[in-house]
């Protein structure tokens, strides 16, 4: 590392507890959970790829995410196991189709929920610890270490983030690949040589390998490698390099330098001004050479991809698995935002980044990208890379994926955090006494904030979710009472909060019958729940006296259904319940 890079001590010690916190709060939250609705395909599917290497189950993700979930329960004595519908899945023939999710409800409940599931998610929290420790690293060298830091400091207390990083599911882990495949790119184009350009191909097929959405780094990747050519990223380098013999003036009758062999008249026109010529060769030059390494780099990524598939017979899956990308989703299904259904919305991902990101964070990525756009001496470089691929992978979400939650937003996180640090450092930086106070009151902000939706992150919702309509639910987790108002699925309830509804009867209700309407895949009888079923349809009118517990899914979603087929059925779910269990489950106490 360069002097220039090299942080104040007191700033690694500050990482190293930002990184600590972070994982503190992502692991004690992660076994107060509940398996979410996605993760016992993910644990089923993983371990058939390592056990019996045939790849059928869960196609339409790639495995490299499943195959570290398996591995470490593999080590904790957590096997595939021999019964008729493991054999089906593995087996071949329609009949196995979607097996796996009963198939990974058994896996779970056999060997015991809490063991399964803290096996499961340990390595996707520690993937999210370092790509924390990596998002300071890198941004040391793009925003400087006092940034670097600041974007540490969001990072690490992001509710969205610390959510999903302790779930066996892709988004945060094809986040840390997609960084550390940016993060090699960014030292490549400093020195460019054949170890680096391995280490990015190595990276590539990490992240493609984790989430199909990750081949949108590939025309990300190509913009920044083909922008390198105009704007070098190490002219310091090349000024410190030995000195060269002088290049030779270019004549007619000398040797073209675009490398045809031919003489410079011949070959390009002896009309044209030599001088603008040879650099506009040069040019060219570079940038066939520069799409020859980017094609080295898939050609990498792709001997990657083969191995994560085992060297299959069919060395397509890869392509299968994308042709299969959504297939699960109902055909049909209405998208949920602010209490209306429809196909699509074209504003449901800006909509959901402005409701779940902590406004501060908001605040301060704005104010981080207009420093950012007006910094006149910022290498145009530095632009680049901390824009194109939140951009790209932005816009891909908005135009192509299902609405279905803030979690496919997550690649973009760490771009923003990066911005909101060095908005972050600018305050500090200041001379003026108020830009401190005013940093401060910021970082206070998230950090109460966090405090306040712990365990809860996967619910969480800032205050403008309740600041027009409700402002007085706005309270310490922010606006996450009002959650339902707005989004559904993964945004509010994805299944999450059997193991807190349990513990929540068996102090405030217990030997009291309960009406369960669940929304999640892993049965609650595994924790122990005694309820009788209610369908989501009974509750589109005010149902007889009881205890309910209701998902927030369908607190959400039924009134909205109700304003389309009757006016006012499943209105009842929107007054006050007699409590909120986990942010997920809402009791009400039907008299």
């Amino acid at each position: 590392m360069s002097p220039a890079h090299r942080p104040p001590k007191f700033h690694l010690l500050l990482a190293g507890i930002l990184v600590a916190v972070f994982l503190f709060q992502s692991f004690s939250a992660s076994l107060k959970k509940s398996p979410v609705f996605d993760e016992p395909p993910h644990i089923a599917s993983g371990l058939s790829y390592l056990e019996t290497h045939v790849f059928r189950a869960n196609l339409q993700h790639p495995p490299l995410m499943k195959e570290i979930g398996a591995l470490f329960l593999l080590a904790a004595g957590i096997h595939w196991p021999k019964s008729p519908i493991a054999d089906v899945l593995i087996g071949g023939g329609r009949a196995g189709d979607r097996l796996e999710w009963p198939l990974g409800n058994n896996i779970i409940h056999d060997n015991g929920a809490d063991r399964v599931m803290f096996w499961a998610r340990l390595p996707f929290i520690l993937l999210g610890g370092f790509l924390g420790a990596l998002i300071y690293w890198w941004g040391r060298e793009l925003v400087g270490s006092a940034a670097a830091l600041g974007a540490l400091f969001l990072y690490a207390l992001d509710p969205t983030i610390v959510a999903h990083s302790a779930l066996v599911t892709m988004d945060v882990g094809v986040t840390a690949f997609a960084v550390l495949f940016l993060f090699a790119l960014w030292r490549y184009l400093h020195h460019p040589n054949w170890q680096r350009l391995v280490l990015c191909g190595l990276a590539l097929g990490a992240v493609l390998g984790a989430k199909f959405s990750a081949v949108f780094m590939l025309p990300a990747a190509a913009v920044l490698m083909a922008a390198a050519v105009r704007w070098p990223l190490a002219p310091r380098a090349a000024a410190a390099a030995p000195a060269e013999k002088p290049v030779a003036k270019v004549g007619p009758n000398s040797p073209c330098p675009c490398g045809s062999g031919k003489k410079y008249k011949k070959c390009h026109g002896a009309g044209a001004a030599p001088g603008k010529d040879v650099e506009r060769s040069l040019r060219q030059h570079e940038l066939i050479m520069t799409a020859n390494m980017f094609l080295a780099m898939c050609v990498i990524a792709g001997v990657v991809i083969e191995a994560l598939y085992f060297f299959p017979s069919n060395p397509f899956l890869y392509a299968i698995g994308v042709a299969k990308v959504n297939a699960d989703h109902v055909v049909g299904y209405q998208s949920y935002l602010h209490g209306e259904l429809a196909h699509r919305f074209t504003s449901y991902f800006a909509a959901a980044f402005l409701l779940k990101e902590p406004l501060a964070t908001i605040f301060l990525s704005m104010a981080g990208l207009a420093i950012l756009l007006r910094g006149k001496s910022t290498p145009v470089m530095i632009k680049l890379f901390l824009l194109v691929t939140p951009v790209v992978f932005f816009l891909a979400t908005a135009l192509l994926a299902d609405d279905l939650g803030m979690r496919y937003l997550i690649p973009t996180l760490p771009f923003a955090h990066l911005l909101g640090g060095l908005a972050l450092a600018k305050l500090f930086e200041k001379r003026l006494v108020w830009g401190r106070y005013l940093a401060a009151a910021l970082c206070l902000w998230v950090v109460v904030e966090a405090a306040g939706i712990y365990p809860d992150h996967l619910s969480y919702f800032n205050e403008s979710a309740c600041l027009l309509e409700s402002p007085g639910m706005i309270g310490w987790d922010g606006g996450s009472r009002c959650g339902p108002m707005w989004l559904d699925d993964s945004n509010i309830d994805w299944g999450q909060g059997l193991k807190q509804l349990r513990a929540w009867l068996d102090v405030h209700a217990k030997g009291r019958p309960l009406h369960l309407t669940y929304f999640g895949y892993y049965p609650p009888e595994g924790y122990g729940l005694q309820y009788q079923n209610a369908e989501p349809g009974s509750l589109m009118t005010e149902p007889k006296p009881g205890l309910y517990a209701v998902s927030a899914q369908f607190v959400a979603r039924l009134p909205a259904m109700g304003d389309v087929m009757d006016p006012g059925a499943g209105a009842w779910l929107r007054t006050p319940p007699a409590a909120i269990v986990g942010h997920s489950f809402y009791i009400f106490d039907v008299r």
